[in-house]
């Protein structure tokens, strides 16, 4: 969840933490680049590595099952608010735990193997799970702290975050192991990672007075409500396709003869221009023209990106530019819808429970992902790649079309606000 997908509960808490708002923004850069890191060593170096040395598609594809806790974490979130892991440390205390198991399992790694699928599916998942619950910590951070006139710094800083987490977890692993190395890569990310720690020492929190009542969410609360159920299906279709793609983007890239340095090179250099600047170009966007406007053109754009893997699959259109155009192109259109999305779903959250009604909708929006992303892998195996990426396209074009009619409906009936509010 972003940061801002809670700005409401920031804005009602009145107060930054103690040390002011540039001590917020370094530790929010700190904490967001502390999940980022490991996050891309799974997701983005792993499965070229583990295609290039003769691991099935199907098996890379079962990765997908890492996402499960990022779309599950809203089960456990309100255990992470109560407990104070230590006197002085309440979510900083979760930070330091989740983050130091989080480098013994990349450390675990090391005795599983790069072909030893099973085990790296269990200690990613391990991993995915403690990543996930640093994110509830972290978020709550941001959403207590973040005022309202910060709320864009904070999701730029969220953005660059990421990015940079891309180009050390994902970039670096793969260069890495292009020249020392399995375990050389493994011990590098994991020394790298214990940097992002200074942040959480760096975090201050005044705490509520004792005996102070806390409002619980209620996923109850949020279904009551017709707006949110309708936004709740955009969320549910608008990004359908993207896992189906996205999985199997890697291996694609492998087995069209693209050596392993300049994958990561391609997603180091994407990244990075998507999450400083993608960002910043979709708020714009969104501010000048409206979700209607900035989520057609986006998930046309994507569509198109669709489109020119599978021609390359097909062999209508050959040549390794040709991929590096569209793999970057939508590296940068997926930083940029996330925003506008994210824009949508703040425009149905309520100020009881802001951070619940937003990570409902996320969390949908990550299920349908994982769906896909785990079908990607058979459906390679099963049809080729041509079919898959066509596939993807299909569905695509439709999401895009259903999505824009049911906003323009949601807005003849004023359920959502202009886009100059959003």
């Amino acid at each position: 969840m972003s940061a801002a997908g809670s700005g409401t509960a920031a804005a009602e808490s009145g107060a930054a933490p103690r040390g002011g708002r540039y001590r917020l923004f370094a530790v929010l850069g700190g904490l967001y680049l502390a999940q980022a890191i490991p996050s891309y060593l799974f997701v983005a170096a792993l499965p070229p590595i583990m295609r290039e040395l003769g691991v099935s598609r199907t098996a890379i594809g079962s990765m997908s099952i890492l996402l499960l806790p990022l779309v599950i974490k809203f089960l456990w979130a309100p255990w992470i608010d109560r407990i104070r892991p230590f006197a002085r440390a309440h979510r900083a205390g979760w930070v330091f735990i989740t983050q130091s198991l989080t480098i013994l399992a990349i450390l675990a790694l090391i005795a599983a193997g790069p072909t030893q699928v099973g085990a790296i599916v269990a200690i990613g998942f391990v991993a995915s799970v403690l990543i996930s619950t640093q994110d509830i910590a972290t978020d709550g951070y941001a959403a207590k702290y973040l005022p309202e006139e910060d709320r864009p710094i904070g999701n730029a800083i969220q953005g660059g975050s990421v990015a940079f987490g891309v180009v050390i977890g994902g970039t670096l692993g793969l260069v890495l192991y292009h020249h020392v190395g399995w375990t050389g890569m493994l011990v590098t990310i994991a020394a790298v990672s214990l940097l992002p720690l200074v942040a959480a020492a760096m975090m201050r929190e005044d705490d509520p007075v004792a005996g102070q009542a806390v409002a619980r969410p209620s996923i109850r609360a949020f279904l009551k409500r017709p707006e949110a159920r309708q936004i709740l299906w955009i969320a549910l279709i608008y990004r359908a396709s993207e896992g189906l793609v996205k999985a199997m983007e890697g291996a694609y890239l492998v087995d069209a003869g693209i050596p392993l340095d300049q994958i990561g090179y391609l997603s180091g250099l994407s990244a990075t221009t998507a999450g400083l600047a993608g960002s910043a170009l979709a708020a714009w966007m969104v501010k000048r023209h409206g979700l209607s406007v900035v989520l057609a053109l986006l998930g046309g754009m994507r569509t198109l990106c669709f489109l020119l893997f599978t021609a390359h699959a097909l062999g209508v259109v050959v040549g390794a530019w040709p991929l590096f155009g569209a793999a970057g192109f939508q590296t940068l259109i997926r930083y940029m819808e996330i925003v506008a999305l994210y824009s949508l779903f703040m425009s149905v959250t309520t100020s009881e429970q802001p951070g619940t009604d937003f990570t409902i909708l996320s969390c949908a929006q990550l299920l349908v992902y994982l769906a896909g992303s785990m079908l990607a892998g058979r459906l390679a195996d099963a049809l080729g790649y041509g079919w898959l990426f066509a596939i993807a396209t299909a569905i695509s074009a439709i999401a895009v079309i259903a999505t824009v009619r049911m906003i323009a409906r949601f807005g003849r009936e004023r359920r959502l606000p202009s886009p100059s509010v959003v």
